[in-house]
């Protein structure tokens, strides 16, 4: 009984039919669709170069050694204070 009257108030409103006509009728003739912005594929670009890049930088390495074995490597002590310091402070916040 309770359904015959729900039928009866949907049809006096009209409720049901419209809406879910719209429904079927943009699913039976829309297709999905993807875009990409331009700042999206340049992020994709970026991340693709950054990935195909090598993690160690050969040439530096090869510099510095070659310095190291050479005994032509020095540190400035008050240079590496001052970044050690610049670290250890940034660290803290």
């Amino acid at each position: 009984m309770r359904i015959d009257a729900y039928n009866q108030i949907a049809q006096v409103y009209k409720t049901t039919s419209a809406a879910k006509l719209q429904k079927t009728e943009n699913a039976r003739h829309g297709r999905d669709e993807v875009q990409i912005s331009s700042f999206g594929r340049d992020y994709q670009i970026a991340k693709q170069a950054v990935t195909e890049a090598a993690d160690i930088r050969e040439d530096k390495v090869a510099e510095l050694k070659a310095k190291v074995n050479s005994g032509n490597y020095s540190v400035d002590t008050a240079d590496f204070a001052k970044k050690l310091l610049e670290k250890y402070n940034t660290s803290l916040m």
